[in-house]
């Protein structure tokens, strides 16, 4: 397990990459138990995603297989980790697209999923339709044989006292300010703002037969209203695949949903003949910066085996696996 440096250039004969979120803590925060724990449950994530594209797995199963150890961990804000809404229960989302055929399922709105990922599989292969939402999706779970998981699950006091203080501050008037200067993004909205939207997880994998896939799945933001939705499982904005590139993205999701940031990246590469780095610099450090508190970034492959992993955060929890099995993970 090796540190990524963001000037490398990294290419994979087939592979994935993951994120875990941004919203990373200051490195005086992270203790070296808790940072040995993220990186620990990143390689599980990578090693899953790499086992299940080994012999005759594709792309789609190691995106689910990776996105699904992370749904599993409670230091991720997805599946058991989600963080909870105003009325304190957990509402889910979750997309996956594959690129050569542009298939693609999602689901939104979730409260007793145990892998919101595998659900949105099972649109995107057995539903005629793109995106299930509320009741309705956790119904087609059961049809697809998928049990329903109790509250208890899905409570960490973690996210609980993350949905405290966010009450506290909405309580204060602290309210995330309209306009911050770009290069003092993220300590303009603050740290706790940050993070109440921060840690959504996502892979996208190519095998290979030349398949991409991109996959997302999230809790959303904490003291979430109103049946909030974010970019998690907007196809296009939080998730792409196409014939270009597959990505997957972490942050701000409003911002993202605006500027339909994952096939902005695929339309630059299709269009304007960018590389896929190009691209993803332009779109986080040009597109999402311009717009002031678009913090985020994304985890990208294109069909060379190319591999990007942009943020405009302080750090981003995300890693990669080549196809000999060799694993990196990163946080800041």
């Amino acid at each position: 397990m090796e540190e990524t440096r963001a000037v490398d250039s990294i290419k994979v004969k087939w592979g994935l990459v993951i994120h875990g979120g941004v919203g990373v803590l200051p490195r005086d925060q992270l203790t070296p138990e808790l940072e040995e724990a993220y990186r620990a449950a990143l390689t599980e994530s990578l090693s899953a995603g790499f086992e299940a594209m080994s012999g005759v797995g594709s792309a789609i199963d190691g995106v689910v297989e990776a996105v699904k150890v992370m749904e599993d961990s409670p230091l991720f804000n997805a599946g058991r980790g989600s963080n909870f809404t105003a009325d304190g229960v957990v509402s889910m989302d979750a997309s996956i697209m594959e690129g050569g055929t542009v298939s693609a399922g999602a689901v939104a709105g979730v409260r007793d999923v145990r892998h919101p990922i595998r659900l949105a599989r099972h649109v995107m292969e057995d539903c005629p339709h793109v995106l299930l939402a509320g009741e309705g999706a956790e119904a087609f779970a059961r049809e697809m044989g998928m049990p329903s998981q109790g509250s208890d699950f899905f409570f960490t006091q973690r996210r609980w006292d993350d949905l405290q203080a966010a009450k506290e501050r909405e309580a204060k008037g602290e309210a995330t300010p309209n306009t911050v200067d770009v290069g003092a993004a993220e300590v303009a909205v603050g740290a706790d703002e940050l993070k109440d939207r921060a840690g959504t997880v996502g892979s996208v994998a190519l095998d290979r037969e030349g398949r991409l896939v991109a996959g997302t799945s999230t809790g959303g933001s904490a003291n979430k209203k109103w049946g909030r939705i974010g970019d998690s499982p907007v196809v296009a904005a939080g998730t792409y695949a196409g014939s270009h590139c597959g990505v997957s993205c972490t942050g701000w999701g409003e911002y993202f949903i605006r500027h339909a940031v994952a096939h902005d990246i695929q339309a630059r590469m299709a269009y304007l003949g960018v590389s896929l780095r190009e691209a993803t610099d332009q779109v986080v450090h040009g597109t999402l910066e311009d717009h002031r508190a678009g913090l985020g970034g994304v985890v990208a492959m294109d069909r060379d085996g190319y591999v990007e992993m942009c943020f405009n955060t302080r750090g981003m929890y995300r890693g990669w696996v080549d196809e000999t099995g060799r694993v990196r993970v990163a946080i800041f």
